[in-house]
């Protein structure tokens, strides 16, 4: 069977961090079966490169889904990259803060490159 490839597009944080942890808990999951995957951050999901930002999202459905911050350092631990949109980093200051390691600014185009070989999961 042909490896599987996949992006998850993050366009949540602060506003709906269930979401976020939901698509990072699938991703871990999904990790576990050494299946390719990579991160793009749009939108306030841009905010989750920001170092320190995970720790701030303390608000989640209790016993559902693992905190935030431990579902992306675990994903950091498996190798996961984290694209950050071009067009969202300065509208969300990420042009002065230090941002996680395992991340990277990428355009819009750098997506729809990576879309033509990997399927799309976006929350």
């Amino acid at each position: 069977m042909a490896e599987k490839k996949f992006v998850f597009i993050l366009t949540h944080s602060y506003d709906d961090p269930d979401i976020v942890a939901g698509a990072m808990q699938l991703a871990t999951n999904m990790k576990a079966f050494d299946m390719e995957l990579d991160f793009f951050l749009m939108e306030k999901g841009g905010l989750l490169a920001k170092k320190g930002f995970a720790e701030t999202l303390t608000w989640q459905k209790k016993d559902e889904f693992s905190p935030v911050a431990e579902l992306l350092r675990t994903l950091q631990d498996f190798g996961g990259r984290f694209y950050i949109c071009a067009s969202c980093v300065k509208h969300y200051g990420l042009d002065k803060v230090e941002l996680i390691e395992g991340s990277e600014v990428r355009p819009g185009s750098f997506l729809a490159e990576g879309l033509q070989e990997r399927q799309a999961l976006t929350f």
